[in-house]
């Protein structure tokens, strides 16, 4: 059976790491200091959302972010009470209704956001619990930076909707870019003009992930971390994050192949001599050799992941899995739910546990984690 193992006391160890790093870039004033938002989109970036969760409150995490009403009233209904934000804006008079129902804090992020919240608060007589979401450029939900007076129109004269906070994000952080810089400027130029008529902004963040190890004064009130919990990150951090999860299977079946025979679709590999091989029942729907598509970085970016490929290449970890502490080079394509691995020369039985090296959130929510 394939199983993603997590790693319990290194996942506590990074959440500290961060809490500390946070801790020190943040105000003396404790009342004041900032506070730690964890995102668990993505089934808690493939860790399960409701245990990962769980831990992160016991480590003295109070606010949550989701992206799906899904997402939302999956915690609710295993009882997680603390607050939930949805970093989502809607328009949506439905999807407004079922958040605000179950206590959660909604994101506004248009006119038309405002006027449906304010408008279902009134429906229920309930005072709306939101956040404010500026676009200062990445082109998807949000206010756009440009238009401050839109911004204070839509919402100075909510009766019904409470604004508790006001944040951004960011595109490109996970490199230190002018671009980051100019988000950022942006957005606090936004506070400012609100701030100006009176307006209370609330909590104020920007800083997902990387931004937040990379730009501490940028740090504001509060910052969102999901993916440098799991030790995950484009740059090597500094603050000592361990990688908390690998896949873990066992052999299915072991044989002999000559020389000359091809292995995997494709035929993009042919044994050179006699090899023994492992076969192994996970594959690329198990998050095997997957990692984030590079359509989504500029010119420049691809450039510098070809350097960071190169370097891999020569420790080709990914081209590996581990069986008795012992790596063995993956041969061929990898298969929907197979994997080839050359074992010649060495003492491996059927049954033998192997482990891969991969990323939680490329591997199917149906796949069992285990916490150890």
């Amino acid at each position: 059976m394939n199983t993603l193992v997590i790693n319990k006391e290194d996942l506590k160890h990074n959440i500290e790491q961060i809490k500390k790093y946070v801790d020190k870039s943040g105000q003396e004033d404790k009342e004041n200091k900032v506070k730690v938002i964890a995102v668990v989109k993505g089934n808690g970036y493939g860790l399960g959302i409701v245990e990962y969760t769980k831990i992160l409150i016991d480590q003295g995490i109070s606010i949550f972010a989701v992206s799906t009403i899904e997402e939302a009233l999956q915690l609710r209904e295993a009882g997680i009470k603390q607050d939930l934000l949805m970093l989502s804006s809607t328009a949506i008079k439905q999807d407004v209704e079922t958040l605000v129902e179950n206590n959660i804090i909604i994101t506004i992020g248009s006119k038309e956001a405002a006027r449906i919240a304010e408008e279902v608060g009134k429906e229920k007589k309930k005072k709306i619990r939101a956040h404010l979401k500026i676009d200062t450029g990445f082109g998807r939900y949000g206010f756009i930076y440009t238009k401050p007076e839109e911004i204070l129109n839509s919402v100075k004269d909510l009766k019904n909707v409470n604004i508790e906070g006001t944040f951004s994000h960011f595109s490109i952080s996970f490199f230190k870019d002018k671009y980051t810089e100019m988000q950022f400027e942006r957005f606090i130029k936004v506070i400012e003009r609100l701030k100006m008529e009176d307006f209370d902004t609330g909590l104020l963040h920007i800083c997902n992930s990387s931004a937040t190890l990379k730009f501490p004064n940028m740090h504001l009130n509060a910052v969102r971390v999901g993916s440098a919990f799991l030790g995950r990150l484009s740059f090597s951090n500094n603050i000592g994050l361990k990688r908390i999860a690998y896949l873990e299977s066992q052999i299915a079946e072991i044989k002999e192949l000559p020389k000359g025979f091809n292995i995997g679709y494709s035929n993009t590999y042919t044994t050179k001599k006699a090899t023994k091989i492992a076969v192994i029942p996970c594959g690329y729907m198990n998050g095997i050799n997957l990692s984030n598509d590079r359509d989504m970085f500029r010119v420049i970016d691809k450039i510098r992941y070809v350097v960071r490929d190169i370097k891999d290449f020569l420790k080709d970890q990914s081209k590996y899995a581990k069986i008795r502490n012992t790596r063995c080079k993956i041969l061929g394509r990898i298969g929907t739910y197979h994997v080839v691995c050359d074992i010649t020369g060495k003492d491996i039985d059927i049954g033998e546990k192997v482990i891969f090296e991969v990323n939680p959130k490329f591997i199917d929510s149906s796949l069992r984690r285990e916490y150890r």
